[in-house]
C-alpha cells in the first residue's frame, strides 16, 4: 500500500460513522433502577385512551429495558414517568359516493410525557407527541364492529415505542 492509501484508511477509522449501539446513550442516569408509571392523565372525553397509552408504555418499558416498572405513583421509585392525553379527535376521512356516508375515519391523538427523578429533576420531557391512525367504518349495522378502539390501541403502541426509544437514545 502506498502512503496515500494508508493515510486515507487511518483517517477513515478515526472519524467513525456516527452510529452507536442502541441503548448506550441515555437520558436516564445509571442509578435509576425503578420507574413508576401511574395511569396517564387525560384532558379528553374519550373512553379508556389513557389506559391504552399507559398499558402500552409499561409493556414497552418491560420489553425493552431492565428497569423495574411500578404501575402506580410510588415514593419507592427512582423516577416517575407521567403522561397526559391532550387531545383526541375523530374526523371523517373518506365517503361512500353512493350513500354519502363516511367510509373511513382518522383518529388523531396528542400526548405529552415527563420523566422526573425522585429528587424532582426532569430527566426527559416531550410536550408534543402527535399520532394519527385511519380506520374503516362498517356500513352493515347487523355486523357492526366499533373500530375506533382498535385504532387507539395501534396509536398507543406506536406512541409507547417512540417514547421509550426517545428516552433511551440521545439522537
Amino acid at each position: 500500500m502506498n502512503l496515500r492509501t494508508l493515510t486515507l484508511l487511518f483517517l477513515t477509522t478515526l472519524t467513525g460513522c456516527g452510529y452507536h449501539q442502541a441503548g448506550s446513550a441515555t437520558h436516564i442516569p445509571a442509578n435509576v433502577r425503578t420507574l413508576a408509571v401511574p395511569i396517564f392523565a387525560t384532558n379528553v372525553q374519550a373512553y379508556h385512551t389513557e389506559m391504552a397509552f399507559t398499558q402500552a408504555t409499561i409493556r414497552e418499558l418491560n420489553t425493552r429495558t431492565k428497569y423495574h416498572i411500578l404501575n402506580s405513583d410510588s415514593s419507592d421509585a427512582d423516577a416517575t414517568l407521567r403522561g397526559t392525553i391532550l387531545t383526541q379527535t375523530v374526523a371523517p376521512l373518506t365517503y361512500d359516493a353512493s350513500t354519502g356516508q363516511s367510509s373511513s375515519y382518522l383518529v388523531s391523538i396528542t400526548a405529552k410525557v415527563i420523566l422526573t427523578a425522585h429528587d424532582g429533576h426532569i430527566l426527559y420531557r416531550n410536550d408534543s407527541f402527535l399520532y394519527r391512525e385511519q380506520y374503516q367504518s362498517t356500513q352493515d349495522l347487523n355486523g357492526f364492529i366499533q373500530e375506533d378502539g382498535y385504532a387507539v390501541q395501534r396509536v398507543a403502541r406506536e406512541f409507547a415505542h417512540a417514547v421509550v426509544s426517545d428516552m433511551l437514545e440521545s439522537f
